[in-house]
């Protein structure tokens, strides 16, 4: 008589160490797509310096259409000022240090230095984009002409506030800028007064509208106490807009003023990279830019009384 002896099976765990699993490239959290950088109009300065050259009280220049008594036609000047805005460029850089070893060992399947340098780009891109709203030297906010701000009265964001802001920038206006809590309140109230706004496709995204002007979102825009603001901003120099400014031709250029170089590898076996971005922004016109203020954004407080 023989007798069955029963083995037991190989575990999951046991059999784990000899699978490969599939890996994904390291995700980062901070990444947003970056709508403002893709809709503005950019425009390379190779000099390093942008001057925005203005006419002095254009309201002054005066035509005459016709003199039908023959008399001799008045004569005028367009005046310039003498002082033009300059724009310097502005750098963004940070040195990528990986060592060799950690290059050379575990680089399979994802190239190490390659993931590197791409999540150290993300998060300066990143950085240029919140620098281009909000940097005291250059960005949307502080660059907005005091005669354009508009501020509201501690309430949520309107239909009629946003028509304000058209009113204001009405020549060719190619987008509104908020930061999502601004979007999701402004969806309410335009729901709350039953004009629900429609939406727009754009870089394969879905958008909100108002007068046709798709409602940007960016996270970077200032969302402080339960308020935030609303831009609305043209585009481009040939509508006297507003344009981001690069430096082309860039040792290591990655893209539009952005490099990549190699610093070299030092005793203790450590590479090192130096990532670089050269950007800036100029409001061409006053009339290019205008801001509402102090949007409230908190969906569980009443703002009836405070309806326009």
């Amino acid at each position: 008589m023989t007798t069955a002896t029963h083995s037991q099976a190989l575990g999951d765990a046991a059999a784990r160490n000899l699978a490969d699993v599939t890996k994904t490239v390291p995700q980062m959290a901070t990444i947003t797509p970056r709508w403002l950088v893709h809709l503005l109009a950019w425009v390379p300065v190779e000099a390093g310096i942008y001057r925005v050259n203005k006419v002095k009280h254009p309201e002054e220049v005066d035509v005459v259409c016709s003199n039908y008594d023959e008399s001799p036609l008045p004569t005028t000047f367009v005046d310039y000022e003498e002082n033009p805005r300059e724009y310097l460029l502005n750098s963004v850089s940070t040195i990528l240090d990986v060592h060799t070893r950690v290059s050379d060992l575990y680089s399979s399947p994802h190239d190490q230095i390659k993931e590197q340098l791409r999540l150290t780009i993300e998060a300066i891109k990143e950085h240029q984009e919140g620098e281009l709203i909000n940097s005291p030297n250059y960005g949307l906010i502080a660059q907005c002409a005091a005669s354009q701000r508009i501020p509201t009265i501690s309430g949520p964001p309107t239909p009629d506030d946003l028509d304000s802001l058209i009113a204001r920038v009405w020549k060719e206006p190619a987008f509104f800028l908020t930061h999502p809590e601004g979007v999701a309140a402004f969806g309410r109230e335009c729901t709350r007064r039953g004009v629900p706004p429609p939406t727009v496709s754009l870089f394969g995204s879905q958008f909100l509208t108002w007068r046709g002007l798709p409602i940007v979102p960016s996270n970077k825009v200032p969302l402080e106490n339960g308020k935030t603001k609303f831009l609305l901003i043209r585009t481009g120099a040939a509508r006297q807009g507003v344009v981001g400014l690069y430096q082309p031709g860039l040792a290591g250029e990655q893209g539009p003023g952005l490099s990549v170089r190699f610093m070299g590898i030092d005793r203790s076996a450590i590479a090192s990279y130096l990532v670089s971005l050269y950007c800036s922004l100029a409001v061409l016109t006053d009339d290019a830019l205008a801001v509402l203020d102090d949007v409230a954004v908190d969906r569980f407080h009443d703002y009836s009384p405070t309806y326009r």
